[in-house]
């Protein structure tokens, strides 16, 4: 565990020419970069979504700007170290995702500050999750779940891929609005916890849709509802939980962030090229297989989602009770 959250502690940025150059010098740089190839770092585990999406945004990229986008890698070095990094090194990137809003208030000693510290780029992917349960739990629809909990306080196991993770947070979003009581069951990534869900050893979880899709499709497990507004495709069946709790909204978003300071003209040409991804026919087919929506918009748009998120789960983390020293 203390693993995985060191993993997710871990945020990176784009290594980038200082703002303190001259208007010139930055116009320049944007138009010639890259000019050597671009490591996309993620700092979850291999084969998750925000894993998958750096792979096809990298691919884009690549055949975009003429030069490797390579990724993803795993994490090898601190947030701060990524900012201190010399101008004109090779560069890098980080695709970001909700568990950083999180971690900004489930870490009591964080060495960066994910809005101060980082511009955002672009908005790539959201994502909704599936409240889900084992076949055997005597409930059809998240208002019998919520009775269910309400009438044995405590007796339910949620399931998580571990502390802060955003099914976690989602799930403990449920928990506060419904005025239930769930015994929390971390796990080392959503693999083992949805093992652990079909095998019946828990009997609730909040999954992103990525994860999840397949046993739901196939029934193995039993899903209720999405958290988000939008139903999933591919489980038209399975309504909002804003239907049942009017206001509950969780979304499992990945985006691209650069370090305060990056040229803004880099964020410019950057951002433009996401979007264009966004707009593509096999990418958007390729996040659908996601259970995932486009998410075009400006860096400013990005910021909001960035900040809304942070004062939200900010709020969740101090209900919760959860901390990570």
């Amino acid at each position: 565990m203390a693993a995985l959250m060191k993993r997710r502690e871990l945020l990176f940025g784009l290594a980038a020419l200082p703002s303190t150059l001259p208007l010139a010098s930055r116009t320049a740089a944007a138009e010639t970069y890259p000019t050597r190839p671009v490591r996309i770092l993620v700092a979850t585990s291999a084969g998750g979504g925000t894993d998958l999406v750096a792979r096809f945004i990298a691919q884009w990229l690549t055949e975009r700007l003429g030069q490797p986008f390579v990724g993803p890698a795993a994490a090898t070095t601190s947030a701060p170290r990524w900012r201190r990094a010399p101008p004109r090194t090779a560069t890098r990137c980080s695709l970001a995702n909700a568990v950083n809003a999180i971690n900004s208030s489930l870490y009591q000693k964080l060495n960066y500050n994910f809005i101060a510290d980082f511009a955002p780029v672009a908005n790539v992917m959201g994502t909704p999750l599936l409240v889900l349960v084992h076949p055997a739990v005597a409930a059809r629809s998240a208002a019998e779940l919520i009775a269910l909990a309400k009438a044995s306080p405590g007796k339910l196991n949620l399931a998580s891929g571990g502390i802060g993770a955003t099914g976690h947070m989602s799930a403990e979003l449920f928990q506060m609005m419904a005025g239930i009581k769930l015994t929390h069951v971390p796990y080392r990534g959503e693999a083992p916890a949805l093992t652990d869900l079909i095998a019946g050893q828990a009997q609730v979880m909040v999954s992103t849709t990525g994860s999840s899709l397949q046993y739901a499709k196939a029934g193995t497990v039993r899903a209720l509802a999405t958290t988000t507004d939008e139903r999933v495709a591919e489980l038209p069946e399975v309504p909002p939980l804003s239907q049942t709790m009017p206001g509950y909204h969780a979304n499992a978003w990945n985006g691209l962030c650069a370090p305060k300071g990056t040229p803004p003209e880099i964020i410019t040409l950057l951002n433009r090229e996401v979007n264009l991804a966004m707009a593509d026919a096999k990418i958007k087919e390729r996040m659908a297989s996601l259970g995932g929506v486009a998410l075009p918009g400006s860096p400013e748009d990005y910021g909001r989602t960035i900040a809304a998120d942070t004062e939200k789960w900010g709020k969740v983390v101090q209900f919760s009770g959860a901390r990570v020293n």
